[in-house]
């Protein structure tokens, strides 16, 4: 095994030591079920800290690569490689990409909230879509952007599915830096204020139907920009 270890270049020596560990896995150096080294062994192999070994088997973990049984071992799960962090993914995304995925995101968010939507949810998310015509209005360009994604987010809370609200704050913030990137000014924004005013509406009405229907009529606005 050690001649398969190469020097540690990188600042992140978890990141560097997790890459190294997978690269063996996945080359078929381990079987499944088989066990890795102990942490002494690891620890002397890599020339790193206890802690580094702890977290390189973490992200290995989080992998599904390995499953650490306690007082055991760690063992191995899979030779698949693990997936790219999908924060990492957004990061290099094109903005059309990242758009679609919102947008898409955005009308089946809005259909969800129309159905379980709260008195708290309305006054949070009327409150945002103010403050979106408002800077929009007064051509604040980032506020307005700002107060964009936090009306769709407040949406995405009222529809009480916990995974589209990490989804839909997770892509927003890379949507948030691709609108500083593309937009100068908050033309668009203004021209879509009375479609977001009918998408409340609907939400508020606990109208399903239409609260899909606006928002995909935003999506389509959104992509004729």
């Amino acid at each position: 095994m050690n001649k398969s270890i190469q020097p540690l270049q990188r600042k992140n020596l978890a990141d560097e030591v997790a890459a190294q560990l997978q690269e063996l896995i996945c080359s078929g150096k381990y079987d499944i079920g088989q066990q890795l080294p102990t942490e002494p062994e690891l620890m002397q192999q890599f020339a790193v800290g206890r802690s580094t070994i702890r977290e390189a088997v973490r992200l290995l973990v989080n992998g599904g690569l390995v499953r650490v049984q306690q007082g055991l071992g760690t063992f191995i799960t899979s030779r698949q490689p693990m997936a790219e962090p999908l924060a990492k993914r957004l990061h290099r995304a094109q903005y059309q990409d990242l758009n679609e995925v919102r947008l898409l995101l955005e009308v089946k968010i809005a259909e969800k909230a129309a159905m379980h939507r709260t008195k708290e949810d309305i006054a949070q998310m009327k409150d945002f879509l103010k403050q979106r015509h408002m800077h929009a209005k007064a051509n604040n360009v980032e506020a307005c952007m700002q107060a964009d994604i936090n009306f769709h987010t407040s949406i995405a809370v009222a529809s009480q599915n916990e995974i589209m609200v990490d989804l839909y704050k997770t892509i927003s913030t890379h949507i948030l830096q691709s609108f500083i990137d593309r937009f100068d000014d908050t033309d668009a924004f203004l021209d879509s204020q009375a479609l977001h005013k009918s998408l409340l509406e609907a939400i508020i009405d606990k109208n399903p139907a239409q609260a899909l229907l606006w928002a995909s009529k935003i999506s389509t606005h959104s992509h004729s920009k």
